[in-house]
C-alpha cells in the first residue's frame, strides 16, 4: 500500500532532480524561456506522461495535464503552481506545489477515482516575472487576461517576449494566446499548495495553514535627478545631491510603514547610481518601491502619502523627481466556500486551523478574478524563500498531501455535478 510518506519521498526526490537543472551552478535559476527552463519543463513533462495525464504545452508554454471526468457537463478544477524561479532561488517555491498537484492527480488516476469534475494540473511557465518584469504570464493566459502589448517587451539582451515564446515552443500570436484560456464558464475552482514565505508556521510548529487572502501590491520606480559635482569643491548648502534625497525618502518610507500597522509593508529593494564614484556628488539615483497590504484602502492611502512625501523631499532639496507606477495589483480574497472545505480538511487531519494572509504574490491573484480560488501554505524552514536556504521537512509535506487529498474528497462530495 502506498503511504503519504512514500509519496512524499518521491516528491522530494523529484524536487532534487529538478533543482539540479539551473542556469548557474551556485543556486537554482530557471527563468522563463531559457534553456534551463525548457530542460526542466521537459523533465516535469515526462512525469506528467508517467502519471497518465496526457500533457500538452499551451501557447505561453504552460505545461498542462488533465484527468477527465466521466460526468456530463463536468467543470474543471485546477491544481497548479509555477516552475520558473527567481535568480539564485531555492528548490521549493513553485515546484513543490506542482509536484504535489501531480501526485494528487496521479494517485486519483491509479485508484480509479470517479471525480465529478475534470482535474487539470498546470505547471505555469512564468509567475516570478524575472526575465521580462511581467509577473503571472502563465496564469494570465489561462484566465484570458494576457495583454498582447507585452509581446514587444524586451529582456536584458534585447530579446522580445514574442521571440522567447516562439523559441520555447509556444505560439506568440495574440489569437493563439487568447485561445489557450480556460473559459470562465468551465471553471469550478483553483487550489495551490505553496511554501509559507514567512515564519509563522515554522515558529508554531504547524505543518499547514489556510490562506485567507493575498495582499495587493503597488510597485514604483523613482528617479531622483539633481546635479553631479566635485565632492571636494561644492559647499554643502549648495548641493543638489540625488542620493541624500533618495536616502531621506527611504528612511521616511520605513518610518511611515512602521506607524501604519494593518498589515502594510513597504520595501526599497533596488537602488542604482549611474556614473557613481567616491569623489562625485550623485547626480541621479533610481530605486524601487514595493508597497503591499491585504486591504485596498490602506494600500491606496499609503501610495498617495508616500508620493506626497517624495515630492516634498524633492522640492525641499532642489532635485527633480520621476515617479513611475510599474505594477498595481488589487488584494485578492480567497473564496469563502473553498476555504470552508479546506479548513474542514485541515481540522479533520488533526491540525490546528491557522489562517494567514499572503504578503507574497501568487497565480491565485489573476485566477481569483474569474474563478473561486484558495491556497494552503506548507511550513518552511524559518520562512526563508527566494534563497538557496529554502527547505521543507518531509513530515510537513506528507501532512499537506493528506490535507489536500481530503480537501479534494470534500470538494467532490459537495460538487453540484455529483
Amino acid at each position: 500500500m502506498t503511504t503519504y510518506e512514500t509519496r512524499t519521498a518521491r516528491i522530494l526526490a523529484r524536487l532534487d532532480e529538478l533543482a539540479a537543472i539551473s542556469e548557474d551552478a551556485d543556486g537554482v535559476t530557471r527563468t522563463f524561456g531559457t534553456p534551463a527552463f525548457i530542460k526542466g519543463r521537459e523533465l516535469v513533462q515526462g512525469w506528467f506522461e508517467q502519471a497518465g495525464l496526457a500533457p500538452r504545452l499551451d501557447a505561453i508554454g504552460n505545461l498542462r495535464g488533465r484527468l477527465p471526468s466521466r460526468r456530463p457537463g463536468a467543470k474543471t478544477f485546477v491544481l497548479a503552481s509555477h516552475i520558473d524561479t527567481v535568480r539564485n532561488a531555492g528548490r521549493f517555491d513553485g515546484p513543490l506545489g506542482v509536484l504535489l498537484a501531480l501526485d494528487l492527480a496521479e494517485h486519483a488516476h491509479q485508484v480509479g477515482a470517479e471525480l465529478p469534475f475534470h482535474l487539470e494540473v498546470i505547471a505555469f511557465s512564468d509567475e516570478e516575472g524575472v526575465r521580462f518584469h511581467t509577473t503571472y504570464l502563465g496564469s494570465k493566459v489561462l484566465t484570458g487576461a494576457f495583454d498582447p502589448a507585452l509581446l514587444a517587451t524586451t529582456d536584458a539582451q534585447g530579446i522580445t517576449l514574442a521571440q522567447a515564446i516562439a523559441e520555447m515552443g509556444g505560439d506568440p500570436r495574440p489569437a493563439a494566446l487568447a485561445a489557450a484560456a480556460l473559459p470562465a464558464a468551465e471553471w469550478l475552482g483553483y487550489f495551490e499548495l505553496h511554501i509559507e514565505q514567512g515564519p509563522v508556521l515554522w515558529e508554531n510548529r504547524v505543518p499547514v495553514a489556510l490562506v485567507t487572502a493575498i495582499a495587493g501590491q503597488q510597485r514604483v520606480e523613482l528617479t531622483w535627478t539633481g546635479l553631479a559635482g566635485h565632492a571636494g569643491t561644492v559647499p554643502m548648502p549648495m548641493r543638489q545631491d540625488a542620493l541624500t534625497a533618495a536616502a531621506e525618502f527611504v528612511l521616511a518610507t520605513e518610518a511611515f510603514a512602521r506607524q501604519q500597522g494593518l498589515g502594510l509593508v513597504a520595501t526599497v529593494g533596488q537602488l542604482y547610481i549611474p556614473h557613481a564614484a567616491s569623489n562625485v556628488i550623485p547626480g541621479q539615483v533610481v530605486h524601487s518601491l514595493d508597497l503591499r497590504s491585504p486591504d485596498a484602502g490602506p494600500l491606496a492611502a499609503a501610495y498617495a502619502a508616500l508620493r506626497a512625501d517624495a515630492e516634498a523631499i524633492a522640492a525641499r532639496r532642489g532635485v527633480a523627481l520621476g515617479w513611475q507606477l510599474v505594477q498595481a495589483t488589487a488584494p485578492a480574497p480567497c473564496d469563502a466556500g473553498l476555504n470552508a472545505l479546506l479548513a474542514e480538511a485541515i481540522a479533520a487531519s488533526g491540525h490546528e486551523v491557522v489562517r494567514l494572509v499572503s504578503g507574497a504574490g501568487h497565480d491565485a491573484v489573476p485566477i481569483s478574478a474569474v474563478a473561486p480560488a484558495t491556497m494552503a501554505f506548507i511550513r518552511c524552514y524559518k520562512g526563508i524563500s527566494h534563497n538557496p536556504l529554502e527547505n521543507v521537512e518531509a513530515p510537513d509535506v506528507a501532512a499537506a498531501l493528506a490535507v489536500a487529498e481530503r480537501f479534494l474528497l470534500n470538494l467532490a462530495a459537495t460538487s453540484p455535478s455529483c
